[in-house]
């Protein structure tokens, strides 16, 4: 059964202000249709995706696919100047196609998660069609000449998102219907099939906040912040995973305790070739050019490659910025930052040619800063814009960067600045580390990798 994407992009309109149609919006660092296909084409459910575009903006369309190298867009096409006009364009370039699932999603919205459509293409395993929704949280009235004439039950009410998937004969099915109604108007594809084949059971599958549509002008600014605090779960993917680090050339600096220390460890127990650096063990000091450098090429010489790089050193400083010294502010910021910043102008090289993955560690407390932690919270913000930012720059040359935001975890360093909590409160560093050498495995860039304690932990 193939599945087949359908970005709906034949918006003509410039409501925002800009001279271009919304979908060509820049939003941390890609257009919104970049993001937005981004996400379809590194789906492993996905088997093919088509793009249906304004006919004045099709060369720009094209453009994208070129420059970005989508190897699943297989159809550019012309849509009408309706969004049912964008969805049957698809629908009769598939006429011939044999039985297939078929998604349709709006361009301008690219924080569609992948497992909002692997939700939705599993429950076409069982359904004809199926939508997405979130629930309405705020009471729904109806109104006639500005007077309320009924408040529906809200449990029973859902704002509608997309995708919205269907078997192709399906919907094939309910357009050719709604075609010969005189009065025939559009809602969206699922509208279709509840009235023109109303025996047809629709799926709803749980969508998410995050996954919105750009519509107004203050919507920007709510995506460009999504953008900037994305994040995932890893919790999906089997520990199986982990065998294919067999092999693998990994370099962890602060591999001496904690995190790092225990990433060393798994990933030597799969059969990874695994270099620890650190202060206490190596003398590496990640805030100094020179040993990093050394480090670096001493591995390359011995294994001639290096696939994954991963930075777990860091310090964390609890107490109020007008108690610190300078000299303590300083070090932080030559750990915390500076140190991401040599690691990753002295991995490019040896990325490139790997088509590697690097990956840094931020905290919880990146989102917004806290009292105690002004220069750590403001540190490990300075991370995540770091590594959206390098992921963006680095995305031609294979090279993918992530990093890891772990609840409050057990380790050395915290102990130091907390003493002693209940366990049962706190990740152990096994789960972060068994994460993070996941993440290196992934094909993703750019995400903020969220480990959280496993349910029925306190």
């Amino acid at each position: 059964m193939k599945n087949i994407a359908v970005i709906l992009a034949g918006g003509s309109g410039t409501r925002l202000g800009y001279d271009k149609p919304k979908q060509f919006i820049k939003i941390a660092g890609k257009m919104l249709i970049e993001h937005t296909i981004d996400v379809f084409q590194k789906h492993h459910m996905i088997d093919e995706i088509v793009i249906v575009c304004h006919k004045d903006f099709l060369s720009n369309i094209e453009n994208v696919v070129l420059s970005n190298q989508y190897t699943k867009v297989k159809k550019i096409l012309i849509g009408g100047k309706d969004r049912y006009s964008s969805s049957l364009a698809a629908i009769e370039a598939y006429g011939d196609e044999k039985e297939s699932n078929i998604l349709f999603h709006d361009a301008v919205r690219p924080l569609v998660s992948d497992k909002i459509i692997e939700d939705t293409l599993n429950a076409l395993g069982t359904y004809n069609a199926v939508d997405v929704a979130v629930p309405a949280t705020d009471t729904i009235i109806e109104v006639e000449n500005d007077l309320i004439v009924d408040i529906p039950n809200r449990d029973k009410l859902r704002r509608g998102q997309t995708p919205q998937g269907f078997k192709l004969k399906i919907i094939k099915k309910a357009y050719e219907i709604a075609l010969q109604d005189e009065n025939f108007k559009a809602t969206d594809d699922c509208g279709i099939v509840k009235k023109y084949l109303p025996n047809e059971k629709i799926y709803v599958v749980s969508g998410t906040e995050s996954n919105m549509k750009l519509t107004y002008e203050e919507d920007l600014f709510l995506l460009d912040k999504l953008f900037q605090v994305k994040s995932l779960e890893l919790s999906q993917h089997s520990k199986e995973l982990l065998k294919n680090l067999s092999d693998k050339v990994i370099i962890v600096f602060g591999g001496a305790y904690g995190i790092g220390k225990d990433i060393v460890e798994i990933a030597q127990q799969n059969n990874a070739k695994v270099y620890s650096f650190s202060r206490s063990l190596t003398r590496t000091d990640i805030s100094k050019t020179e040993d990093v450098k050394e480090a670096l090429k001493k591995v390359y010489q011995q294994e001639n490659k290096i696939d994954f790089i991963i930075n777990t050193a860091g310090i964390l400083n609890k107490e109020p910025l007008t108690h610190m010294e300078y000299e303590t502010i300083q070090r932080a910021i030559d750990v915390n930052y500076m140190g991401n910043i040599i690691i990753a102008k002295e991995s490019f090289e040896y990325l490139r040619e790997s088509k590697g993955s690097l990956l840094f560690f931020t905290s919880s407390s990146y989102t917004r800063g806290r009292a105690m932690y002004s220069t750590y919270s403001s540190l490990k913000a300075a991370t995540v814009n770091f590594v959206q930012a390098i992921s963006s720059e680095w995305e031609p040359f294979g090279i993918k960067v992530n990093c890891i935001n772990p609840e409050r975890t057990l380790t050395p360093m915290r102990v130091k600045s907390f003493g002693q909590e209940d366990p049962n409160t706190l990740l152990s560093s096994v789960e972060v580390a068994i994460d993070s050498l996941k993440t290196v495995l992934m094909d993703f860039s750019g995400q903020v990798i969220d480990v959280k304690i496993k349910r029925g932990k306190k």
